[in-house]
């Protein structure tokens, strides 16, 4: 079979099968995320939630402007180095990796949606 998909080229059955386990498994602060991402709720902007890219699995994804965020509890706290070294392939891709804690979409939602259109604007004027 002759298929083009615009994912990373690696991306494995594997992958896919994690991605989609973590969909319907989301930590409380990717539920308060997505609330506010689906449906093309923020600016019309589409983001797909746990989409496999590569060997890795990103949080949210925005196509139209390969922007990547990613939410970080305590367990990335132990796993630093993995994450800057992840984050600096995906930038190799040419992805642009934006990063918030847990707490801070919880404590203040306004704020971090405010820093994904930061993000998506200064990507629109490159």
């Amino acid at each position: 079979m002759n298929k083009t998909t615009p994912r990373i080229r690696g991306t494995t059955p594997e992958i896919d099968s994690a991605a989609k386990r973590l969909r319907y498994n989301l930590t409380p602060a990717e539920q308060l995320l997505w609330q506010a991402l689906k449906g093309k709720q923020l600016n019309g902007l589409k983001f797909r939630r746990q989409h496999p890219l590569g060997s890795f699995v990103a949080d949210f994804f925005c196509a139209k402007h390969k922007l990547i965020i990613e939410l970080d509890g305590a367990v990335h706290d132990q796993q630093i180095e993995y994450d800057d070294a992840r984050t600096q392939k995906l930038k190799e891709f040419g992805y642009r990796v934006i990063r918030f804690r847990n707490h801070e979409v919880s404590a203040n939602l306004d704020a971090v949606l405010e820093q994904i259109l930061e993000a998506v604007s200064a990507i629109s004027e490159n």
